[in-house]
């Protein structure tokens, strides 16, 4: 029998071979080479693509790369596209951020300043141990240990960096000091230095205390009932907290002082997000001051726990707040550790005032016009005038007694203050931004420490600052430090740059029993509300 085979018939079996053979020679190329030889091109699993990325680069690219410092650079990007306050922390940072919501850090006790390229003592911490060994205010630092601390390049974080480290451990530390003409040496052994977050508790009027809080720390809520204690023994009736320039900090810390005013019950605020449930929180009613009268101060710049505070306050119809709108800042963060030391701050929902309403305001065109979102407010003039922010209807929320509050990011304030620019002239600005009253404040305290630590009355050292020529004495200072008076200006800012000379004068005495109560003198924002609580 014979066969005609058609052409067809003949290479259809060659090229299937062919094809087998290319695909045997493809998949090859594609699978993991053997041990010891080059490594081919390798298609890594789907789910972990940023990995499969690195280790192409790390196996592959053509010039030797640090992977471990890429990834430490892609990570901070890769989080730029959720929001503003979700967040990588370095492994090395890790320790200092964390440092700024404890309760204290390993020290020596001083606070101090540089000035003419020298570290001076401006203050020691009651019962540190600076103290314990004899250093004194004035005392200029001149050596830590082996390192000389003195001359052009001097900074704070270096001093910083000297002067902390393990508590018990121990730090030599040289000393000149005025009139002795021989360099002291002290041994120092470093102890825990407590970080305040209550700045100062004062008695304003008769009735009247007021307590300023300058953070959500570890420590806030003992150091917030020991400064309730100190005004309630002198008197108070009524009570104003000052949250400005506060950026938050620990929520149970806000919640635990929301819970000492608010009635039992009251909604102190809620959490929600897509994967964690709503979460409310209510006071529980053994608060130890329910009834006192309360003001509650506010800026540009009081964010998140201050928010809670605040919406809390102003949503139960509680106390009033006054001030400028607030930060808006609503994003609960979790913390999460990272094999490495690093960590992962992590928003996983976000805060609500009991009326409903969400303190974040909107951060969808990227954390730069986030950020600038101050500076667009000072712009078109929400910062003087109250008509100036646009309230919107559809986030229009009511209060435990039916009033109307707006949402949209930030609490607005039930009494705006605007920002009091009347004696904000160049020739002050030029004096402020060159530090000229810092500087002469130091430096007189400095030169008259004699005759002022006799004081411990902060009335009774302003009215003997308030008879020094302390004007006539800063203009000839300010004139060899480049700042030349301009009569016209000097007399629209004389009693503010007056004010500011005593306070700043009264801190290197008194530290911030003498700042505050002087500062005080000029603050439209404190006035306001003690004028508002003295009328109920």
């Amino acid at each position: 029998m014979s066969y005609n085979n058609t052409k067809k018939q003949i290479l259809g079996p060659i090229v299937l071979a062919m094809v087998l053979i290319a695909g045997i020679i493809i998949g090859y190329a594609l699978l993991p080479a053997k041990s010891g030889s080059r490594s081919p091109l390798v298609i890594y699993p789907k789910t972990n693509k940023i990995e499969a990325i690195l280790n192409l680069i790390d196996e592959e690219y053509v010039d030797t790369v640090d992977t471990e410092k890429l990834e430490e650079e892609i990570i901070p990007e890769l989080l730029k596209k959720l929001d503003p306050h979700t967040v990588y922390i370095p492994a090395k940072d890790l320790q200092n951020v964390n440092e700024e919501l404890s309760s204290g850090f390993g020290g020596i006790g001083v606070q101090f300043s540089i000035q003419k390229d020298t570290v001076m003592v401006v203050s020691v911490i009651s019962g540190g141990p600076s103290e314990k060994v004899g250093i004194l205010p004035g005392d200029r630092i001149v050596s830590v240990n082996d390192s000389v601390i003195a001359g052009n390049d001097i900074q704070n974080s270096t001093v910083l960096s000297l002067l902390r480290g393990d508590m018990g451990t121990e730090v030599t530390v040289g000393i000149i000091r005025r009139d002795l003409k021989e360099p002291l040496k002290f041994d120092i052994t470093r102890g825990k230095i407590p970080m305040y977050s209550v700045d100062v508790s004062y008695m304003v009027t008769d009735e009247i205390g007021y307590i300023k809080i300058n953070r959500f720390a570890a420590n806030t809520y003992s150091e917030f009932l020991t400064g309730m204690a100190k005004l309630k023994a002198n008197g108070s009736k009524k009570v104003i907290l000052d949250f400005r320039g506060n950026s938050g900090g620990y929520l149970e810390v806000a919640i635990n002082l929301c819970n000492e005013f608010l009635h039992d019950g009251d909604m102190i605020v809620y959490t929600e997000g897509k994967s964690t449930p709503r979460q409310n929180v209510h006071a529980n009613g053994k608060g130890s001051f329910q009834d006192i009268e309360i003001a509650v101060l506010i800026d540009d710049f009081s964010a998140s726990a201050s928010e809670i505070f605040a919406g809390a306050i102003q949503d139960n119809d509680r106390g009033m707040v006054v001030g400028r709108r607030s930060f808006g800042k609503g994003l609960v963060q979790n913390q999460i550790p990272l094999a490495d030391g690093s960590a992962l701050r992590l928003t996983i929902a976000r805060y609500y005032t009991p009326s409903g309403r969400s303190i974040q305001k909107p951060y969808e065109n990227g954390n730069e016009e986030y950020y600038m979102d101050i500076m667009s407010r000072y712009e078109h003039g929400e910062f003087f005038n109250q008509d100036s922010i646009s309230e919107n209807d559809t986030l229009k929320y009511t209060t435990k007694e039916g009033r109307t509050v707006y949402g949209g990011g930030g609490i607005m304030p039930d009494y705006f203050v605007p920002r009091d620019t009347t004696a904000l002239t160049n020739y002050y600005y030029k004096v402020r931004e060159n530090g000229l009253i810092y500087r002469f404040a130091l430096e007189y305290a400095d030169d008259n420490r004699d005759a002022l630590d006799g004081f411990k009355k902060v009335d009774e050292l302003s009215a003997y600052l308030g008879r020094q020529p302390l004007l006539t004495r800063f203009v000839q200072f300010a004139d060899k430090e480049g700042v030349k008076m301009d009569k016209e200006q000097f007399d629209v800012s004389k009693i503010t740059i007056g004010v500011e000379l005593k306070a700043y004068i009264a801190r290197n005495v008194l530290d911030n029993e003498g700042f505050f109560p002087i500062l005080g003198e000029i603050d439209e924002v404190l006035m306001e509300a003690v004028t508002r609580l003295s009328d109920k």
